[in-house]
């Protein structure tokens, strides 16, 4: 398993080698399309996450010490987005969830190349990443 940050990296060198926003995009909806589907039971408002204009569910749940994250969209960008994030702090332990850095998604330009209101999805859908890590941290306490 690598940790949070060598992830971080790999998506880093990946987006560089793309020469612009448009193969960006389309790389980013390869990946929304080769997310693990969640499950059915999941997609319900219980599991929505608050700020994003399209849908989009994210589950957690804890195997041994690693948070699993599942997830979807109804939109095939913000679909790609939460990949990258999935990619990123699934498989992981809640306290390195936690102490993660995002500035991952700055590096790649991703914020800045989003509309305001997908932008503000993408910091709801951050939050509620480390919401579940600080839910899942506090069993372990």
């Amino acid at each position: 398993m690598n940790s949070i940050k060598a992830i971080q990296d790999e998506i880093i060198e990946e987006f560089s080698l793309f020469e612009d926003w448009m193969q960006r995009y389309e790389y980013m909806i390869e990946l929304g399309k080769s997310l693990p589907l969640i499950n059915n039971d999941y997609k319900t408002d219980k599991y929505i996450i608050k700020g994003c204009q399209s849908k989009v569910w994210v589950h957690a749940n804890l195997d041994g010490d690693k948070l699993k994250f599942t997830a979807d969209s109804d939109a095939i960008i913000t679909k790609g987005i939460i990949a990258i994030l999935i990619r990123v702090f699934s498989d992981q332990n809640p306290k390195d969830i936690l102490e993660a850095d995002t500035d991952f998604i700055d590096k790649i330009g991703l914020k800045e190349h989003l509309s305001p209101t997908r932008a503000n999805g993408l910091v709801s859908m951050v939050k509620q990443i480390k919401m579940y890590a600080v839910v899942f941290q506090t069993q372990f306490n």
